[in-house]
């Protein structure tokens, strides 16, 4: 899939999954509001996410520092609009926060309403997720060892808190989420990728095991 790259390095496109799996190609549709405090929040975490990534460590180590920079900015009020907070009755729905120019990361906030959820998927590079507002449910998998048909195994699941962040970096990055709860859940996501120019941050879906079917 793919889509026009912003030439700035923040952008503010709003996207609705054409399916609970995937992202689609990213649409423009820029939040004209003027919100400085948000403007300087956010800016203050793209520069702080930015000397981590250009010290080109290995991505199991960056995913890790990148959640020491996103934890102490969840939850605050000047970090979205609200426009990036708005969900969609349908699926899941995703905000493109920022871009970096040199395609090295990027940020994005996810909105859940009740229920609703991904696939079982995998990531084009690491990744950072942390809960902005509710709880996140997740569930991780890992290939059985020698299995040719690729069958998976759930290992382990999580329940995010508000302010709880998580890292992956492949392989060990196969996971679903959902919100379990009853009210909207937002979180933020840091890939080691532009998504806006890759169209999506998920390399594989994979097949649910039988026991979930």
């Amino acid at each position: 899939m793919t889509s026009s790259r912003s030439t700035t390095t923040r952008t503010g496109v709003s996207t609705r999954p054409g399916r609970q799996d995937h992202h689609p190609g990213l649409q423009d549709h820029p939040d004209r509001q003027d919100h400085p405090g948000r403007r300087d929040r956010l800016d203050h975490l793209v520069h702080e996410i930015r000397a981590v990534v250009r010290r080109g460590l290995p991505p199991d180590r960056t995913a890790g520092l990148v959640g020491d920079r996103l934890a102490p900015h969840l939850g605050a009020a000047d970090l979205l609009t609200d426009r990036q907070c708005e969900g969609d009755a349908d699926r899941y729905r995703q905000h493109v926060l920022h871009a970096e120019e040199d395609g090295g990361f990027s940020i994005v906030s996810l909105v859940w309403l009740p229920g609703q959820r991904t696939g079982i998927h995998d990531h084009v590079s690491w990744c950072v997720t942390g809960v902005h507002q509710g709880r996140e449910h997740e569930r991780r998998y890992e290939l059985i060892p020698g299995d040719p048909a690729g069958r998976l195994v759930a290992t382990r699941d999580v329940v995010n808190e508000q302010g709880q962040v998580c890292g992956f970096a492949p392989p060990g990055d196969i996971h679903r989420v959902w919100n379990g709860g009853t009210g909207k859940a937002i979180s933020l996501h840091v890939y080691g990728a532009d998504i806006t120019r890759l169209g999506t941050s998920i390399r594989r879906v994979y097949r649910e095991p039988e026991d979930e079917v």
